[in-house]
């Protein structure tokens, strides 16, 4: 393929990539397509598998990828209209219904004490996405805030098995749900989280996205693989997507993980989804091991924002 049978390719894909491939990639803000991702396609099963208790799976955290929780963040990177009521209703019922003594939510009925940073900072990401009003955020807000770590980044098992240095899947996580706080307009905590944001890209950063600190080999090989849906799982394409989104600006460090994007590329200009997420899901987007839109995509709007300081086009 050459590039304009790529963009032909993506634009045969379902509503929702094909509103960020005109959105992203061609500049077109299609309003009227994003309002048909909940009537076709991903966006409209996802929403009819909500149950008359305004909730997915079982409760808000079970069974793992078909749960309320996973299915709101699916959702939200489909990037359903910002304004869906259903998911403004459920969002409610998560906050009425899951306050953990922390401020943050509790993933179960045995865990009340203690919320997991992780979740709250999937959450928030979401629920801002949703324009959840701000004073229902500020104790999710204020509880992840909490967790910052001594290494500038966060890191879910600080309440659970003591870690003494963070993750990259926990900080990233909060990264993206920071900055959804803040592009929703609200202002609460808003320097500590600028500060947050500074530190937490930079402690990614100070790994080139994928290489210890301390030895420079890599962390583990799963942070190289492209998958779709995420969940809570780093890698380095989620990494460089959220760059882009936060509008960073380049930074040599992640000339390493962009070599790699690129020598991932097919021939003919698309990427392959590499591997799955074991689980239960309520629909099967892209089949691993094949070419992937989701991966194109993203990767694609990696380049156009990064593509001239790298030197790689």
């Amino acid at each position: 393929m050459n590039s304009h049978s790529v963009m032909e390719w993506l634009l045969e894909a379902d509503a929702a990539i094909q509103y960020q491939v005109y959105r992203d990639l061609l500049g077109r803000n299609k309003k009227q397509l994003q309002q048909s991702i909940a009537t076709q396609g991903w966006g409209h099963i996802l929403l009819s598998k909500r149950k008359p208790n305004g909730q997915w799976g079982d409760r808000f955290y079970q069974p793992k990828w078909t749960s309320t929780h996973y299915t709101l963040l699916d959702l939200r990177n489909l990037n359903l209209s910002q304004d869906n009521g259903l998911a403004q209703e459920t969002i409610g019922i998560v906050l009425k219904e899951n306050q953990a003594n922390d401020g943050g939510l509790r993933l179960g009925p045995s865990t009340s004490q203690h919320s997991d940073v992780c979740v709250n900072a999937m959450f928030l990401n979401y629920a801002s996405y949703f324009r959840t009003p701000e004073k229902d955020l500020r104790s999710i807000v204020d509880s992840i805030l909490c967790e910052i770590m001594a290494d500038g980044g966060f890191n879910c098992r600080t309440t659970r098995t003591g870690a003494k240095h963070s993750s990259l899947h926990t900080t990233l996580s909060v990264l993206e749900g920071l900055t959804e706080f803040q592009k929703a307009g609200h202002r609460h905590q808003y320097r500590k989280i600028r500060q947050a944001l500074e530190s937490g890209t930079e402690f990614i950063l100070q790994h080139r996205l994928f290489l210890s600190d301390r030895t420079g080999r890599i962390i583990h090989k799963d942070f190289l693989k492209l998958t779709y849906p995420c969940r809570w799982k780093y890698d380095i394409l989620r990494a460089l997507d959220y760059f882009q989104y936060a509008k960073r600006p380049w930074d040599n460090r992640m000339r390493n993980a962009l070599e790699v994007l690129h020598n991932k590329r097919n021939q003919d200009g698309t990427w392959n989804m590499q591997s799955a997420h074991p689980g239960h899901v309520h629909m099967v987007m892209e089949v691993a091991g094949k070419a992937s839109r989701w991966n194109t995509l993203r990767a694609l709007r990696v380049l156009k924002h990064f593509g001239g300081e790298t030197g790689m086009r």
